[in-house]
């Protein structure tokens, strides 16, 4: 008998265990509400990505000069033209995942779904409003999160902004102050100072980046990075409250009652003045309205859900994958792949478990950051007797080859059995880099075995290289 499986969500948790349910035999119907491709590829990481991409190239033809390239007359970013090549870039991977759902058998329904009880799913279709019943056998939820609107300061999406509406401008302000300093808005704060505008970022935390798998190395080499390009830094800061002053925000600060600092500064102001606010302080989730009270399926009082390790609810048959887990699981687009491909394996008859312990993170700033394992932090709270090894990327003749001479490479390894821990990477291409780092720390290898593996010159992952080098007590170049 084959077995019916929907799927509520067709972002990259989505329209993965779509693909991998049908591959095992199911018949799948995949319901989205808004676009292929979710949150990722419409107003995250895509997007972003293509915004990065064009202010990197702005800056390297403003100091074309020093690359012996001469530049006649002015040059200027177009948020018009960028906005273009953005939106054609999202219809051309939407209409591909279309295209992958179709040839692999997922019927796609584009609408509005709401469990009706145990076996029926119901969706208002997005193009007539027509109500269709469908029947399941087993369910994976993945309808992921939106932006948190803050009611202190909430979105008017013209002058205070959600992520969604940064992607969305058609110009670039004068000036814009960040509101929190974790990985989204420490990304935007670097597009923007690279496209010409005036950046203020405000974190709550002691540092940017406040994460426990990022290490602390890395952070303070972001911060030095953005005084470089004088992007404006309040951490152990919140803002208290907001208002309309003619054309511009002001916005009010306090000093941060959630910080770890013991002693942190006083405010040099108590209130600064932007074009924009953008609030990049976290995300909620879109759990409300799918009917799970009709299958007595409970969430949190934020709206995640609960999962076991093969990510089935505590409703039988009932999967839930993706940013919906909420921060107690890892809300990244390349873990709700993989826990889509667990999940459609699990309600397909197979026995799968997710594990969390060796996750990359890729952070996109500039420069870039790349993680994996443990933080020296976290390492020696878990018990380890640790050693750590550093290695600057102005070592690398490839560096200065292309003029990116920022960053260093950490690798935290265990003191006996020389074991990589942790590799934290900051530096030119990091979220690269950090896939050989990955396997080595998912294969439970010694900085040993990394050293024995030779590494091209001139390249960046040299880097890995020399860190597995000084870190085995053979270093070659200091």
């Amino acid at each position: 008998m084959t077995t019916r499986i929907i799927v509520i969500g067709g972002g990259p948790g989505g329209y993965v265990a779509a693909l991998r349910a049908s591959a095992l035999g199911g018949k799948v119907t995949l319901i989205e509400q808004d676009n292929l491709g979710g949150t990722c590829l419409n107003s995250g990481c895509i997007p972003s990505k293509i915004m990065k991409n064009s202010a990197d190239i702005f800056q390297k033809i403003l100091k074309a000069g020093s690359f012996g390239i001469k530049v006649q007359g002015s040059v200027s970013p177009d948020m018009e033209a960028l906005m273009g090549k953005k939106d054609k870039i999202l219809k051309t991977q939407r209409k591909g995942i279309a295209s992958l759902l179709e040839k692999s058998g997922v019927a796609v329904k584009m609408g509005k779904a709401v469990i009706k009880s145990s076996g029926i799913v119901e969706v208002v279709l997005n193009n007539d409003g027509d109500k269709k019943q469908l029947e399941y056998d087993k369910l994976i939820l993945a309808t992921g999160t939106e932006p948190l609107d803050v009611a202190d300061f909430p979105f008017d999406h013209h002058h205070i902004l959600s992520s969604n509406d940064i992607l969305e401008l058609d110009e670039i302000p004068e000036s814009i102050v960040i509101v929190g300093g974790g990985v989204i808005g420490c990304e935007f704060a670097f597009i923007f100072s690279a496209l010409g505008c005036r950046v203020t970022i405000v974190e709550a935390m002691s540092r940017l980046l406040p994460l426990p798998l990022v290490d602390e190395e890395c952070s303070r080499v972001l911060l030095r990075e953005m005084k470089k390009r004088k992007i404006k830094v309040y951490c152990d800061t919140i803002v208290k409250s907001s208002d309309r002053k003619d054309d511009l925000v002001a916005i009010h600060l306090d000093i941060s009652p959630f910080t770890d600092n013991l002693k942190p500064k006083k405010l040099k102001t108590n209130v600064i003045e932007a074009e924009k606010m953008a609030v990049c302080i976290g995300r909620t989730a879109l759990s409300t309205d799918l009917g799970l009270e009709n299958i007595d399926l409970k969430t949190s009082a934020q709206g995640w859900i609960d999962v076991n390790d093969r990510l089935e609810t505590s409703v039988r048959g009932v999967y839930a994958i993706g940013d919906i887990l909420g921060p107690q699981k890892v809300m990244l687009a390349h873990v709700a792949s993989h826990e889509g491909i667990i999940a459609a394996q699990n309600a397909m008859g197979e026995e799968s478990a997710m594990s969390y312990d060796v996750i990359p993170g890729a952070i996109f700033t500039m420069p870039e950051i790349g993680t994996v394992g443990l933080s020296e932090k976290e390492a020696i709270k878990k018990g380890y007797d640790v050693e750590t090894f550093t290695v600057n990327f102005r070592a690398l003749g490839k560096a200065h080859a292309i003029d990116e001479l920022a960053g260093t490479a950490k690798m935290i390894v265990e003191k006996k059995s020389n074991k990589v821990l942790g590799v934290h990477l900051i530096g030119a291409h990091a979220t690269d880099l950090i896939a050989e780092a990955t396997l080595a720390i998912q294969k439970g290898m010694s900085a040993k075995d990394i050293a024995h593996t030779i590494h091209a010159h001139p390249t960046l992952a040299e880097i890995m290289g020399e860190l597995s080098l000084k870190a085995s007590g053979t270093p070659v170049h200091g």
